[in-house]
């Protein structure tokens, strides 16, 4: 039976590269998306070669797209179309955090039409588009077989406001909205939509305040006090793609660490 095949955006670095590694050691094909560094995007595709069971499968391509750009959106479908035909697994992944941390009574216009460009819109009608795509090909597949399924990467940001990355928190609030939203409009056709929280991720975009972060950590800021790694990430989304959750949709899975827990 042919690998099933999962599209992730911004899978080049970081989180993405966790969950298309985390996917390809089950068996997964692997669509790996990527804005700009081409040579992390081969080297994801290497890391997921070599995850990959022996005798299975599965195949793993890259694709340049800015999913902020309804072009490279529309290119991005197509060409994941022609090389496999279905997707089984939409990743809402790519996000940027703001180049400068300000203040929000500084923040510039540039910077939030940046994120919520990246982080909020463009995962927002990639989502449309796939959609529309799965449902007009949901028609001639057997229903047991076909069960596409979205996850949306978020960010305990969504809840837990940070003033000097305003931007940052309200386009991950945005994400989760999205994932209500799908989650009621395509439970129709058996799509289910999930959403995952990452917490204190140790990646290039913590890299910058890690020294606040090992602080916070070590202070009680999660009762896990440790790190998260993309493969913590990586092993929910594994989760959802095996199905782990058929009676759940529009549901938040939370990999923070215990950080949600209120607690005195």
């Amino acid at each position: 039976m042919a690998s099933q095949l999962a599209l992730i955006t911004g899978a080049s670095r970081g989180i993405g590269r966790g969950i298309a590694v985390e996917l390809a050691r089950i068996g997964f094909s692997v669509a790996i998306n990527y804005a700009g560094r081409r040579d992390a995007a081969l080297e994801c595709k290497k890391l997921c070669e070599k995850a990959a069971p022996r005798g299975a499968e599965s195949s793993f391509e890259i694709f340049q797209a800015d999913i902020s750009k309804t072009p490279d959106r529309a290119r991005l479908l197509t060409e994941v179309r022609e090389r496999f035909g279905w997707i089984d697994l939409l990743v809402n992944n790519a996000g940027v955090a703001p180049i400068v941390r300000v203040d929000l009574l500084k923040a510039s216009e540039e910077s939030f039409d940046r994120l919520m460009g990246i982080n909020a819109r463009g995962a927002f009608f990639l989502t449309q588009a796939v959609a529309n795509f799965w449902i007009a090909g949901l028609k001639g597949r057997e229903k047991a077989s076909a069960k596409p399924k979205i996850v949306n990467i978020s960010s305990i940001s969504a809840f837990a406001p940070g003033p000097t990355r305003a931007e940052y928190c309200m386009s991950k609030a945005a994400l989760s909205m999205m994932t209500q939203l799908f989650a009621l409009r395509l439970a129709e056709y058996g799509i289910h939509v999930y959403e995952i929280r990452p917490g204190v991720i140790a990646t290039d975009m913590t890299g910058p305040v890690r020294q606040k972060y090992e602080r916070l950590i070590s202070e009680g800021l999660a009762p896990i006090a440790r790190w998260g790694t993309p493969e913590d990430v990586g092993r929910a989304v594994v989760a959802v793609a095996e199905d782990r959750f058929p009676f759940s949709t529009g549901e938040v899975i939370n990999v923070d660490g215990g950080f949600h827990i209120r607690h005195f």
